[in-house]
């Protein structure tokens, strides 16, 4: 009997490839059958990306194949655009690899090619899928509700053939409950410089899949999933919380942070960390510094240090580590997993990464939204507005502003989050318990990820 072989084919940022790294060790675990191969195509040079990558081609894990695409000549990038509107284009270069690597495995004895699974900005690719007569699915990395943004653009485009403008009213979009105000949407979508062309490009393609992968999961969607479970999109099959559970491993160079945390007492912490692209101008990181100290409570802050500063002291109030000595500690970087993980940890300041958002239900630890870039807006009025899960500091922030958020502000927020009778705790500690179930045997996304096996490998 033939092995059953799929494709996957992720965007090249390190949230989108993590998570199709782990889904597929997690089809693999549910069907000894099945057999993933990931390409993986080049994109700018990143340090972290590049090493994780070089770690999985050495290890080859267990049924996956991995495949480092060579790198292209690529047209060169226009810095006048945003850094979107490059992507239709890069994704378009690695169409005749991609396709020479599928007839290759198409023709293979040993295996059947059962589909193509993309992250959601390679949906272009959707057409070597049809050319090999294959099913194609679409893998969305962050959640149903940004989902339903994206299944609106091609619609709101054929009335509005043009951006969003800062000034339009609120959207309906399907998915969400509330009306969207404009301000939440995602920083490309305005963008007359090719960003919102290039989601729309990726978006218009949706609909040509069998089906679209979301990492997200029933009790914490519900809405979104049943409006958007219709007969106008293909199928969807909520497959999260899709989690790199490596992260909790040990490595000595987690050491200092974590054996402070193992000083401090239970929930009494409060986590500073804005991904790996979140770092902030000097006054900002002065506002706060001020606020974490006005607090009181004690912190832990991810501080990552932009040019042309060497160093966090430069950026800091004057007199503030000492004043803060013993009850706060400052890192350039911190292993978020773990570190939610830990009992010290009361309450996360965020992103709002949708990666950093289901790692911080999954240990019931409340969220104060800070979104910075991509769809985190989007996502921090989700969690906010829709869930009711987070406590709200911006919904709106944008990296690129030069709007500083300030002490008093900050001081609240983290009050608010480190109250430990607050609804908004409660109400996480108990969705912690439901994400926990949906990927046991006869939860909800257990039971999706077995129809998505039945429907791409059927019982050959």
């Amino acid at each position: 009997m033939k092995n059953i072989e799929i494709i996957f084919v992720p965007a090249p940022g390190m949230g989108h490839i993590v998570s199709a790294v782990e889904f597929s060790k997690r089809l693999i675990h549910r069907d000894h059958r099945i057999r993933i191969t990931i390409l993986f195509m080049k994109w700018f040079p990143n340090a972290s990306v590049d090493a994780y990558i070089d770690s999985l081609v050495a290890s080859q894990p267990d049924g996956i194949q991995v495949i480092d695409l060579p790198q292209l000549d690529l047209p060169p990038f226009d810095p006048t655009k945003s850094i979107e509107s490059f992507f239709p284009a890069f994704v378009e270069s690695y169409i005749p690899p991609v396709r020479d690597i599928i007839s290759m495995k198409s023709s293979s004895d040993e295996t059947r090619v059962a589909g193509l699974v993309l992250d959601f900005f390679c949906s272009p690719m959707i057409d070597i899928a049809t050319d090999f007569n294959l099913p194609s699915y679409i893998f969305f990395t962050s959640n149903a509700a940004f989902l339903g943004f994206m299944l609106y653009l091609p619609d709101r485009h054929s009335l509005n053939s043009s951006e969003f403008e800062t000034s339009d009213p609120d959207h309906l979009i399907p998915g969400f409950v509330n009306p969207v105000p404009t301000c939440v949407l995602p920083s490309p979508v305005f963008c007359k410089d090719g960003g919102y062309t290039a989601f729309l490009k990726a978006a218009e393609r949706f609909k040509d899949a069998k089906g679209i992968i979301v990492n997200t999961f029933e009790p914490i969607e519900h809405y979104a999933l049943n409006y958007l479970s219709n007969g106008h999109n293909p199928p969807l099959y909520p497959v999260g919380p899709v989690i790199d559970f490596n992260g909790l491993s040990y490595s000595n160079s987690d050491d200092n942070v974590m054996n402070w945390l193992d000083g401090q007492p239970q929930s009494s912490v409060v986590f500073l960390c804005f991904g790996s692209m979140g770092n902030f101008k000097a006054p900002q990181v002065k506002e706060i510094a001020l606020g974490l100290e006005r607090s009181g409570f004690r912190f832990l802050w991810s501080l990552r240090v932009p040019p042309p500063h060497n160093d966090a002291s430069e950026m800091l109030p004057q007199g503030f580590l000492e004043r803060v000595q013993g009850r706060g500690f400052i890192c350039d970087w911190a292993p978020q997993l773990k570190v939610l993980a830990h009992k010290a940890i009361g309450g996360f300041i965020s992103h709002c990464g949708w990666n950093s958002i289901i790692e911080s239900l999954w240990f019931g630890v409340p969220i104060v939204t800070w979104p910075m870039y991509a769809e985190q807006q989007l996502n921090a009025f989700k969690m906010v507005e829709e869930s009711g899960l987070a406590v709200e500091m911006r919904l709106d922030y944008r990296k690129d502003s030069d709007e500083v958020v300030m002490a008093d502000e900050i001081k609240k927020a983290v009050g608010k989050v480190m109250d430990g009778e607050s609804e908004v705790r409660k109400k996480v500690k108990e969705m912690a318990e439901k994400t926990r179930k949906c990927i046991m045997e006869g939860g909800s996304s257990f039971n999706s990820i077995g129809r998505l096996i039945q429907d791409m490998v059927g019982n050959n």
